[in-house]
């Protein structure tokens, strides 16, 4: 019996059956009741439980045990391991083993409908939202339903409806969805149905208007992936979730002018697609790890309590990064082919206490001109970043570094306290007396270096100055083996 054809009656609950062993086995007290499901992440993310209770299921069907049958197999134990199944095939399969385990499946906490689910017949014969629905009026207590696999917006409302009150967890891939999509988004207002919802993801969605879902108070994480945006769409649709701890912009295309306050967000990720110019304002007291790509202006308000913090920008320019101080940031890292020097100074002015810096920005430049780095005191910045333990340099930052003035300031006082590891790109022969040098201090002042690694990358060794400048940090390599590697 195939998912499509799948259907169960409503029956009395097992655990009011009084089966002595299941209690036993269980170590319930005398008021059984079924098992709390499973929380998030989502179902289809613990492979280990459902390869268990699939391995279970095949022990079982195949009259393993050592002559156990089935039927012994308390009831408890039994909705226990079916609990942690939740792909609708294996839930198929389960339920037509026996009446017994057909009767664990209203029961079940979650339901995940892999692309595969249905073959190609099915899901353009509107069998699969038959069989879709069926599922769903099944599982009384539905608590996380997952659609990877073609099916039609029209029948979403009706699904939702029939558990909007144990749903809390929604996972929609969109893409996969039949092209009945309204478009201006209208089709994601069935989603105000669940009232309870605490986690959001949606795939391949079109954001261009604001959803008219209303507010979703318990709504905790919300995550978009693959979606053209309007800014005052994002707003608003934002704004309709205002206890948002966890947020997700991936993959998402947009340009203009992007506004986000929440006050209880601690985790905020937000990528954007095109060479466009973009702006964010985040206004968020409680964050603690931001991840953004693909902005051009950047203010940030309230990162008092930011520990991670990473900024970047693959096609076109970053010009300015306001963030004030970050007090508690222990790792920031920035990328991209062209920061306005002005914007990597106030990131590194404002992160005087990370341990972790990542700085793999090509060039600098306020204009269409790539400019290289201005040339930066080596005694300086490391006085302004005492707490820094492991540094990763691209070549243009570790070419700054390098300047005919960058060591000038070194005297028999000076120390890098904390420094651990560092990590070192070189991609020119160019200056190689200057980058000796500075290898060197770096090696001599670090008094806690654990590690140095030299990569040596994208040089071209047409000439001369390239085999004798890798000719000298392999010399260098020799001399202080125990703490330097070339990669």
């Amino acid at each position: 019996m195939g998912i499509e054809h799948y259907n169960t009656n409503q029956r009395k609950n097992p655990w009011e059956r009084h089966c002595q062993e299941g209690h036993e086995a269980l170590t319930i007290g005398p008021s059984p009741r079924p098992i709390s499901p499973r929380q998030p992440p989502a179902a289809a993310a613990n492979p280990k439980r459902a390869r268990a209770a699939r391995r279970f299921v095949e022990h079982m069907e195949g009259g393993g045990g050592g002559g156990t049958d089935m039927n012994a197999v308390p009831d408890g134990v039994v909705q226990h391991v079916l609990s942690m199944l939740s792909n609708v095939r294996d839930v198929a399969a389960c339920a037509c083993v026996c009446r017994r385990w057909r009767e664990c499946v209203p029961y079940l906490p979650a339901l995940f409908f892999p692309r595969n689910a249905f073959d190609t017949a099915a899901a353009a014969g509107g069998a699969a939202d038959d069989a879709i629905g069926r599922m769903v009026r099944s599982v009384e207590r539905l608590r996380e339903l997952v659609i990877y696999c073609p099916f039609s917006m029209a029948r979403l409302p009706e699904w939702l409806a029939l558990r909007s009150t144990s749903l809390r967890v929604l996972e929609l891939r969109m893409d996969a969805a039949a092209a009945d999509k309204a478009e201006d988004g209208g089709y994601l207002d069935c989603i105000g149905l669940a009232r309870g919802l605490e986690e959001l993801r949606l795939w391949g969605v079109s954001l261009t208007a604001a959803p008219a879902w209303g507010r979703l108070d318990k709504l905790r994480v919300l995550e978009i992936v693959g979606a053209p945006l309007e800014d005052s769409a994002v707003k608003d649709a934002i704004s309709a979730c205002p206890n948002l701890t966890d947020l997700s912009l991936l993959g998402c295309d947009c340009s203009g002018a992007v506004s986000i306050e929440l006050a209880l967000l601690e985790r905020c990720r937000l990528d954007f697609l095109g060479a466009g110019n973009c702006s964010l304002s985040l206004a968020a007291p409680r964050v603690e790890s931001l991840e953004v790509q693909g902005f051009t202006w950047i203010t940030l308000r309230g990162g008092h309590s930011l520990r991670r913090l990473s900024i970047a920008k693959s096609t076109g320019r970053v010009y300015k990064v306001d963030t004030g101080k970050l007090p508690d940031l222990e790792h920031l890292s920035l990328r991209g082919v062209q920061w306005s020097w002005a914007a990597v100074s106030s990131v590194l002015q404002c992160a005087r206490d990370v341990k972790h810096l990542v700085m793999k920005i090509e060039f600098s430049g306020d204009f269409d001109a790539l400019q290289p780095f201005p040339e930066v005191d080596l005694v300086d910045f490391f006085n302004s970043h005492p707490n820094l333990r492991k540094f990763d340099i691209h070549g243009a930052m570790f070419a700054a570094l390098c300047q005919k003035n960058s060591l000038k300031n070194l005297d028999a006082r000076f120390c890098i306290p904390c420094l651990e590891e560092v990590l070192i790109t070189v991609r020119s022969p160019l200056n190689a007396e200057q980058k000796l040098n500075t290898l060197e201090s770096l090696v001599k002042y670090s008094v806690r270096l654990r590690s140095m690694v030299i990569r040596i990358s994208q040089m071209k060794n047409c000439h001369d100055a390239a085999d004798d400048f890798f000719e000298e940090i392999c010399k260098f390599k020799y001399m202080n083996n125990k703490k330097v590697r070339v990669e």
